[in-house]
């Protein structure tokens, strides 16, 4: 972990800098890119590289409506995303965004993108931080709380609410010790603010929200930011552990 880089640049600058520096490396050859995550946002900044992306994500109404209105996939799959259909070592970039603290069995679908990538290739992580406040009352505010207060507490157009479960993997510690284990390097690792109801016309009532809670926990529970921004990557080693 002593090369991971820590830097306060914006995360989708970086994400936008990997992907070319992945284009070079690839001599030219045009990249294959998941997005997992396509429908409540995913869109990364690929510039004049024009990669081919397919899109996944769970078949819930607000992300169908979202997905079906993109125009830069060339394909999606919404449905079971520990069945969805992906050839292993068939991707030079994975892009999970804010997906895994939404679903269940987040490490098996994790296993299955990882799979996807051909050595070399990139994870790019964004989720919500399980150990945040922000997080936290994200998991204990009942659904139907949730949807009344949806459209109050966030910015115009915001997709959602979605379902918030936030398992043992959707936490720094958590991603860090998946990573141990499959033989992945964490390359960079950021923190950032973005919770949508942060972004919103209250924002600053939900902050003072978060500040109390994590006073609450006595340092437990971050209280400023929520959100975690990785670069992992597959390593070309042979000898590393398949997946």
């Amino acid at each position: 972990m002593s090369e991971v880089r820590w830097s306060p640049v914006d995360q989708d600058d970086v994400f936008s800098q990997r992907i070319r520096e992945q284009w070079t490396d690839q001599l030219g050859r045009r990249l294959d890119i998941l997005i997992a995550g396509c429908g409540r946002g995913g869109t990364l900044d690929t510039g004049r590289y024009e990669p081919r992306m397919i899109g996944v994500d769970e078949d819930l109404p607000a992300l169908r409506a979202h997905t079906g209105a993109r125009e830069d996939l060339e394909s999606s799959y919404l449905g079971d995303l520990r069945l969805v259909p992906i050839p292993p070592r068939s991707f030079d970039v994975v892009y999970v965004a804010f997906l895994l603290e939404r679903i269940q069995h987040a490490e098996l679908v994790l296993d299955r993108l990882v799979a996807g990538l051909r050595p070399g290739g990139l994870l790019l992580l964004k989720m919500r931080d399980a150990r945040s406040a922000y997080g936290f009352c994200d998991r204990v505010t009942p659904g139907w709380l949730r949807r009344a207060l949806w459209k109050t507490l966030t910015p115009a157009g915001s997709v959602g609410p979605l379902p918030a479960v936030y398992e043992p993997l959707t936490s720094r510690e958590g991603i860090q010790a998946y990573c141990l284990m499959r033989g992945l390097m964490i390359a960079e690792d950021y923190s950032a603010v973005s919770g949508p109801a942060r972004r919103g016309p209250h924002g600053a009532l939900v902050a003072m929200v978060c500040r109390t809670v994590a006073a609450l926990s006595r340092g437990r529970l971050n209280g400023t930011e929520d959100e975690i921004t990785m670069v992992i990557r597959r390593p070309q080693n042979h000898f590393a552990r398949l997946i």
